[in-house]
């Protein structure tokens, strides 16, 4: 078997505590964060197994898995924290594991360059704990913080709570060093900008693992703000809270904290079940006298449409739980409890139509659908849905979370959003990719069989057939 010529094959390079391939140890990695998969994980299914699990502790660990898989010919799929909401790193068709946790370090700080460069399996929230000691921050904060890897927000192209101030990780990357699958190194950066040909890590940002394993990654880091400032403003429609949030992004200011709640989550958000209108947070970080002048201004503009100061208490106390997904997690863990959280983006002349797209489709789908707005551009802005729901049985809560799944993706199609924003595409998204850009699918096909010519890298994912 195929399997066996790998462990084989492998023994020389690896040390024993280094393969796992015990069953019951097998079906931790088959379940990540992915809502369905958590509901499949307490009926007991497991469909999305491993043959064996490496762990990787340095960048020849990973060249000498690549090489290996390719030389067997067996499927390799990498593997981060497990932190993905949407199966992206769950292997499809069996094979080995590739385990990232361990590749680790002490991170280079560059003090002149303002940069940091770390393995690829550090954990977010302990690289952003050593660059606080030091004075700096890394401005990504993505919810998942504490549950995910440097590595794993490059190959899923993510973003964090804070973008519109310091933009999402193909902003905030310098470089990146990658394995292929024959077990080639790819050494991608640019010193602070390079014109010559193609910027190449722009193809791998956001490959989810199928087109190279990221090993090293060097980010942008930041001085920490000496001032901060937050806002949270009453909103009379989501109509003036859109039109208040694209007025503050198209005058050129950079909060770094903006979110547009309707009505339903504003209770959540605000900790107040009688607020009954949306509601804005707004904030503001950098030198003093910059951001008190651009807080200023975006307060005019927020007042412009109709925005009423409620101080700024509700705005600080969700800085202090931003990073809390218990309410998720218990509906989860609950027999019949189902959750799921969707996030897709649209331009603004469009992105009112996708709100009302997306709720009116899910609506009867959950027993609360709540929205917010919290990236926003120039042209456009996110749009995030969290859908809480009870069904009688976990069986029926899969086939809810598998329904949802399809309404929201059909509603994004028909309203011309983008199906993904910050959270990638793995399993949850896949089919619907080429009914967005059939064009683009068979591109990126073509390109996937001359980087990955046996289709071995993280196959079923992404383009992939």
């Amino acid at each position: 078997m195929a399997i066996i010529r790998f462990l084989e094959s492998i023994q020389s390079a690896l040390a024993a505590d280094q393969v796992i391939s015990d069953p019951d140890r097998l079906t931790i990695y088959s379940h990540d964060w992915w809502p369905l998969s958590a509901k499949l994980r307490r009926l007991g299914r497991h469909p999305h197994l491993p043959e064996a699990v490496v762990f990787a502790r340095s960048e020849a660990d990973v060249v000498a898995v690549a090489q290996a898989a390719d030389a067997a010919g067996i499927p390799l799929t990498p593997w981060g924290l497990g932190s993905s909401v949407t199966g992206a790193g769950l292997p499809t068709r069996g094979g080995v594991m590739l385990d990232l946790s361990k590749l680790v370090g002490e991170p280079a700080l560059d003090l002149v360059n303002h940069t940091v460069t770390v393995p690829a399996g550090v954990l977010g929230l302990t690289l952003e704990g050593q660059l606080e000691r030091s004075g700096f921050t890394l401005g990504h904060s993505p919810q998942s913080l504490d549950r995910s890897s440097v590595g794993g927000w490059v190959a899923t192209m993510a973003t964090g709570q804070f973008s519109s101030r310091y933009g999402g990780i193909e902003d905030l990357l310098v470089g990146f060093r990658l394995v292929r699958a024959d077990g080639e190194v790819l050494d991608l950066r640019a010193h602070p900008r390079a014109a010559a040909g193609p910027d190449f890590r722009q193809l791998f940002i956001g490959s989810e693992g199928t087109l190279g394993i990221v090993t090293e990654v060097t980010l942008k880091v930041f001085p920490k703000p000496e001032h901060r400032l937050v806002e949270a403003f009453r909103i009379p429609s989501i109509e003036k809270g859109l039109a208040a949030i694209r007025q503050i992004s198209q005058s050129g200011l950079r909060p770094f904290l903006v979110r547009l709640y309707d009505a339903s989550e504003a209770r959540y958000a605000t900790r107040n079940k009688d607020i009954g209108s949306p509601v804005l947070f707004v904030g503001h970080e950098g030198l003093r006298e910059v951001a008190e002048a651009e807080h200023a201004c975006a307060r005019r503009m927020i007042v412009a449409n109709g925005g009423a100061s409620i101080g700024s208490e509700p705005a600080e106390t969700w800085l202090g739980r931003r990073f809390d997904f218990s309410t998720v997690e218990r509906y989860l863990d609950a027999t019949g409890g189902y959750a799921e959280t969707i996030e897709v983006a649209g331009d603004w002349s469009t992105v009112g139509e996708l709100y009302t797209a997306m709720t009116t489709a899910l609506a009867p789908l959950a027993d609360e659908v709540l929205g917010h707005f919290s990236h926003i551009y120039p042209q456009g802005t996110s749009l995030y849905v969290i859908l809480l729901g009870h069904a009688d049985t976990d069986e029926a809560a899969a086939e809810r979370i598998r329904a949802i799944w399809a309404a929201a993706m059909d509603a994004t199609i028909g309203a011309h959003g983008e199906l993904s924003h910050h959270h990638g595409i793995g399993l949850a998204r896949k089919p619907y990719l080429a009914a967005q850009n059939a064009g683009v699918t068979r591109l990126a096909r073509q390109i996937k069989s001359v980087l990955d010519p046996k289709g071995l890298l993280n196959p079923g994912k992404l383009f992939d057939v």
